[in-house]
């Protein structure tokens, strides 16, 4: 028998014993994973659900990393559909999967989403650069040549523009898709610009190794000044309201909804917007997805039907609910090809 054909009934030969299997019962959708995604997906539940009031969809948040971890924990009722995340999923993530029998991921990319940077909104404005960041949070900098402790406790040591702040930035937890973004885009961007990352590949004496060390932030008196948030948005801006001189890391749908609250900085001396980050002016923007788990489609009522929904044009266009709550959207093209992505349930395998 030909591959493709052992492929095929194998696939076949899962789904139909899930849909046989008693215990595989459950009657609603199951969403789990990214906090920047989870506004979108529930915009995105609550207006399938008018419009199919038979099916049922449950999203929760998590962070990206725990939500993946779900999702790749096996096929069957108590594992999870859908996983969100504000990071594509990594080959050791897929692997983990593929050990657990989720063979079949369905990528979908649905729109982009840029990582902005806020304070309290009687605060100064800050014009921030990715050195800045680093020089605030890194471990270890280049002081005359030598790479030291790092000696900054205040924004004003930094850069004499800023206010004479103590560091306290609020940043993503190890868990959530955002803190990769701000790992790569921020604390790598700023390591390269400050020299640092030069000083740590001639310390270590492996350039691989010194890039990690970029990404690591520092822990001192007490880790005040880089402190994770390992919960969702609400719980930074909380933080933010008790310490007005703390500085915090946000996706701009949460900042778009709370401006009345926060202040946003510049990046790069371009402020975010739907329009900079659509066009790559900004320089902190990803892309948003959700994994569909291929084998519980036909099984779990309504999973195809929100798939597809989710992706529709009056759903992630221009004129759409998610646009209009901060999603900044994905060109026609691509649109158009993410829609017959998952019309096709075309599986990531499938696409490389």
């Amino acid at each position: 028998m030909k591959p493709g054909f052992i492929a095929l009934a194998a696939a076949t030969a899962a789904a139909a014993s899930l849909a046989a299997s008693p215990a595989f019962a459950r009657d609603e959708v199951k969403v789990a994973g990214s906090s920047t995604a989870l506004p979108y997906a529930k915009i995105v539940a609550e207006q399938f659900q008018k419009g199919n009031s038979k099916f049922k969809v449950i999203v929760e948040s998590g962070g990206s990393g725990a939500g993946i971890n779900q999702f790749c924990k096996g096929v069957g009722p108590e594992f999870i559909d859908i996983a969100n995340s504000s990071r594509p999923i990594k080959p050791s993530e897929l692997e983990a999967c593929a050990a657990a029998g989720v063979k079949d991921v369905v990528e979908v990319k649905f729109g982009y989403d840029g990582i902005v940077f806020a304070s309290d909104v009687k605060g100064p404005d800050f014009k921030f650069e990715p050195k800045d960041w680093f020089l605030a949070l890194a471990p270890e900098v280049v002081v005359d040549g030598k790479l030291v402790a790092n000696p900054n406790t205040k924004w004003n040591q930094i850069n004499p523009a800023f206010p004479d702040w103590e560091i306290a930035a609020y940043i993503p937890g190890e868990k959530h898709g955002t803190r990769e973004v701000f790992e790569e885009k921020v604390l790598g961007a700023g390591c390269k610009a400050t020299g640092t990352l030069a000083a740590l590949t001639a310390k270590l004496g492996d350039e691989k190794k010194a890039e990690k060390a970029c990404l690591q932030v520092r822990k001192d008196d007490g880790g005040k000044h880089a402190v994770d948030i390992d919960g969702d948005y609400p719980e930074t801006l909380a933080r933010i309201d008790g310490n007005k001189t703390g500085i915090g890391v946000f996706g701009l749908f949460f900042f778009e909804n709370n401006a009345d609250k926060l202040r946003v900085a510049t990046m790069g001396g371009i402020k975010p917007s739907q329009e900079t980050i659509a066009s790559g002016k900004y320089p902190v923007s990803r892309p948003l997805f959700y994994y569909i788990k291929k084998a519980h489609v036909g099984v779990i009522p309504g999973l195809k039907e929100y798939a597809n929904f989710f992706v529709s044009d009056k759903v992630i266009g221009a004129d759409g609910p998610l646009v209009e709550n901060g999603l900044v959207p994905l060109p026609d093209a691509e649109a158009k090809a993410v829609r017959e992505t998952v019309d096709k349930l075309t599986t990531m395998g499938a696409k490389s």
